[in-house]
């Protein structure tokens, strides 16, 4: 009797997949690839894994796959203008799929997921751009509204004693009978009497 095939999956394989690849690559095991990078003189040099870099960015994967036959199974590769703090960021990325990095850089890194091609990383800069024009955009929000209830509140007090002041001055002339005699007044009233 036949039995019914099962789902074999581990939620897990993929993190560890990666923290292993991380280690190799730390630990400059199994290395294939050496990725030069040069900004405005400072240059600095990375080992890393052809597969991981084909895998997570088109640019080294069209690389890889058009180079022509060495002498040995180890790759160089030189990137001009990429500044080495963002290219670390980027391995460390494609590498754990995450990384940290300044506010102020979000925007370097963008700029270097768009010239590797690394999809992933643009839409990860992407995502915490909008959150962070979203942020500002609340907090303007709240400022606003915090300075039109601050202006509300300012005019508030001022126009109530006005118009306790004139409610006041009514009071009083209601309140204080005239003395003087005038047309409507009592010796007018009596005249016609009269």
């Amino acid at each position: 009797m036949e039995s019914n095939p099962v789902l074999l999956e581990s939620k897990s394989s993929p993190i560890n997949l990666l923290n292993e690849m991380q280690q190799l690559r730390l630990l400059g095991h199994l290395c294939d690839v050496t990725v030069s990078v040069e900004y405005q003189g400072v240059r600095a040099e990375f080992p890393a894994h052809k597969a991981v870099l084909a895998a997570t960015s088109k640019f080294f994967k069209e690389v890889f796959l058009n180079e022509e036959p060495v002498d040995g199974p180890h790759s160089n590769v030189f990137l001009n203008e990429v500044q080495v703090a963002d290219f670390a960021s980027f391995l460390e990325f494609v590498y754990t799929a995450r990384v940290e990095v300044e506010e102020d850089r979000v925007q370097r890194m963008l700029e270097i997921a768009e010239k590797l091609k690394c999809l992933d990383l643009s839409e990860t800069c992407f995502q915490l751009k909008r959150q962070m024009l979203e942020s500002v955009l609340l907090e303007l929000q709240n400022f606003s509204e915090s300075q039109n209830s601050e202006e509300e509140s300012a005019a508030r007090p001022s126009a109530v004693p006005a118009a306790k002041a004139e409610r006041d001055s009514l009071e009083c002339s209601v309140a204080t009978p005239s003395h003087e005699a005038s047309p409507e007044g009592p010796a007018a009233k009596s005249k016609e009497k009269v």
